[in-house]
């Protein structure tokens, strides 16, 4: 069976589509041509057919059927290991299960991001995109339950993706943690070389091959202005039907409306300290969760700025003694 041998299994918006590519230069690796199949989200059923705006489009891009996504690993040069890269798979519960019954000796790669300041990327990205009708980040994250009430995708679940602790509370207990290499974003950002050493330690592949991660896009932050919500509206009300269409007739005009939404935006503004207090209260349950699970210090995801210093030195969360005295080695 050409089934993948590791998974890069989370989280949006925290570096996965680099680390993929920066993965997929090693010789001893596989990454599949196609980075985000989601296969392991639907129990090889077909996605839903609607969500929120521009799911169709999304839905229509997944991998469901068995025999397709074998033949994303089908070209792997023999001896390689195979991966690919799904940054919601921390999030499914069933997705964690599924890979366990196919592939239980998987390994599977997290990168962890302030939650606060991925739900703002991940916000962000669908606002730029027109997508988002809400120009609000704090105010669409007040939307969240009533959108997932209406069947929207995970990628619209801003908070709910970021609650890291419940997530890996329930990976742990699927797969042992040996099987599981958890670290930062910021490691990624701030010495590349030295995290991908660790990747490649952790995947038992030759280190000091591939150094250097792909710059990632800065996601551009268009204002709000009536040029913005008009071409929106247009975007949103256009994408049931460009998903219809052949994949590179709807590609080509979602991308002219992009393009003209996102012209002159300047890049991603960063938060105030009052939006980071309305969301904080959130998760801080889960941050001290987190904490107890990998015995490490996460208190500056509740300060004013998260994620900020501590960028030297990269070794994997949950290296060493843990609180519950439980020791785990990578």
């Amino acid at each position: 069976m050409a089934l993948p041998d590791f998974f890069v299994a989370g989280v949006p918006k925290a570096g996965t589509t680099a680390l993929h590519a920066a993965l997929a230069r090693h010789p001893e690796l596989y990454l599949s041509p196609v980075k985000e199949p989601k296969f392991f989200l639907t129990d090889e059923q077909p996605p839903p057919a609607q969500g929120g705006p521009g799911d169709a489009r999304t839905y229509r891009e997944q991998v469901w059927r068995r025999s397709d996504y074998e033949a994303l690993f089908s070209a792997a040069p023999a001896g390689a290991l195979r991966g690919e890269s799904t940054p919601f798979y921390l999030y499914s519960q069933a997705a964690q299960e599924r890979i366990r019954a196919l592939v239980p000796e998987a390994k599977l790669i997290v990168v962890l991001r302030d939650p606060i300041e991925r739900a703002h990327s991940n916000w962000t990205h669908l606002w730029s995109a027109g997508l988002d009708p809400i120009d609000d980040f704090v105010r669409a994250c007040a939307a969240e339950d009533r959108r997932i009430a209406d069947g929207w995708a995970d990628f619209w679940h801003y908070l709910n993706l970021g609650l890291y602790g419940r997530q890996l509370e329930h990976l742990y207990s699927v797969f042992p943690r040996e099987q599981v290499l958890v670290f930062r974003y910021r490691a990624l950002i701030a010495d590349p070389a030295g995290l991908l050493n660790v990747v490649c330690r952790f995947l038992g592949v030759q280190q000091d091959v591939v150094t250097e991660v792909p710059r990632e896009n800065v996601t551009a932050q268009p204002n709000p202005t009536g040029r913005h919500r008009f071409i929106g509206r247009l975007l949103r009300t256009s994408s049931a039907v460009t998903s219809r269409l052949p994949r590179h007739v709807g590609s080509s005009v979602v991308g002219v409306l992009e393009r003209r939404l996102q012209a002159d935006a300047q890049p991603r503004q960063p938060l105030t300290w009052e939006q980071r207090q309305a969301l904080i209260r959130y998760f801080e349950a889960d941050i001290r969760l987190l904490e107890s699970i990998t015995g490490e210090d996460f208190g500056d995801w509740l300060a004013p700025r998260g994620d900020s210093g501590g960028l030297v030195g990269v070794r994997p969360i949950g290296q060493g003694q843990a609180r519950n005295g439980r020791r785990r080695d990578y």
